[in-house]
């Protein structure tokens, strides 16, 4: 099996959602004897802290599931990123972008409009001109990079959910306040890191077409996807904090201990029988073709 990581952001405990999708990727590169790796994808250090990236590998330690060499934090990495953009940018792949969160969804949402999706950048500065940007920057608006998409539209294969056709859109390679973006990062960390599947949540499935196109400008190999179905909370939404007994502390204090938990994550991912144990005990007879792909709700969130 292809080598694999877990990425989460240090902003909070992991609750039952992340916990299931680490579980998954470890089980995909474990099966097949290959190295999983633990990255902190922790850009904006306003939100991320060590009290959460402890607490973070705790709990998954305390499920059996372990990593190769040092924790990677993107925090670190900065001139990493900043190279991949110099890169695209001496090659007229990158413009800068004035436009604030709003006016992008205005754009985009307008009927008539410019024909994307909902969320996708419609290209509004894409053809600025010199003068345009003087007075946008004289108003004291400081850019963006984005990337100059040279694709409307992509498809990668899944190997859960088969193929995944997306829009590619401009994405954001750097904040205005310059902190690199998450596109950009995990692209550029997927390839330093040598990993060849990415194992996560389902919702991220349709970034997958944008973050191929931007490796393949970088010159990158592609990694492989598998999005696994999501664990939504009892009114049919994404599991949240509200919902409950949501953490691994919180399962604990109601008399549910990480080989309990295992077995439950375990069982919802079509694997083992639902008994207490660690995730060492499903490596052997791991099957990816059983892992379900509907949303799971927990029977319990409290004890």
């Amino acid at each position: 099996m292809p080598s694999g990581r877990f990425a989460p952001s240090p902003t909070g405990d992991l609750h039952l959602g992340n916990l299931r999708t680490a579980l998954a990727a470890w089980l995909f590169a474990r099966s097949g004897g290959s190295t999983f790796v633990l990255r902190m994808e922790d850009l904006d250090r306003n939100q991320s802290s060590a009290d959460h990236e402890t607490s973070q590998q705790r709990d998954l330690a305390a499920l059996g599931i372990d990593w190769d060499g040092a924790v990677v934090r993107q925090s670190e990495r900065f001139a990493i990123y900043e190279e991949a953009i110099s890169d695209l940018t001496a090659r007229g792949l990158t413009y800068p972008c004035y436009c604030t969160r709003r006016e992008i969804q205005e754009a985009s949402s307008a009927p008539h409009g410019d024909g994307m999706p909902d969320g996708a950048y419609p290209g509004t500065c894409r053809d600025l001109t010199p003068a345009m940007r003087r007075e946008r920057e004289a108003a004291g608006r400081r850019p963006a990079i984005r990337l100059r998409a040279q694709v409307s539209e992509l498809t990668v294969d899944d190997v859960l959910l088969g193929p995944v056709t997306a829009t590619v859109d401009d994405v954001v390679l750097r904040r205005n306040d310059g902190v690199p973006a998450y596109n950009l990062a995990v692209v550029v960390d997927d390839a330093a890191q040598g990993i060849e599947q990415v194992v996560r949540g389902d919702d991220l499935a349709t970034s997958a077409p944008r973050q191929r196109h931007l490796a393949d400008l970088l010159g990158l190999l592609p990694v492989s996807y598998a999005h696994v179905p999501l664990v939504l909370g009892p009114t049919g939404t994404r599991l949240a904090k509200r919902d409950g007994a949501v953490t691994l502390a919180e399962q604990k204090a109601r008399g549910v201990g990480p080989p309990e938990l295992c077995g439950m994550l375990a069982r919802s991912l079509g694997q083992g029988d639902g008994r207490a144990c660690s995730a060492d005990d499903l490596v052997e007879g791991f099957d990816a073709t059983a892992i379900p792909r509907e949303p799971w709700t927990p029977a319990r969130l409290v004890g």
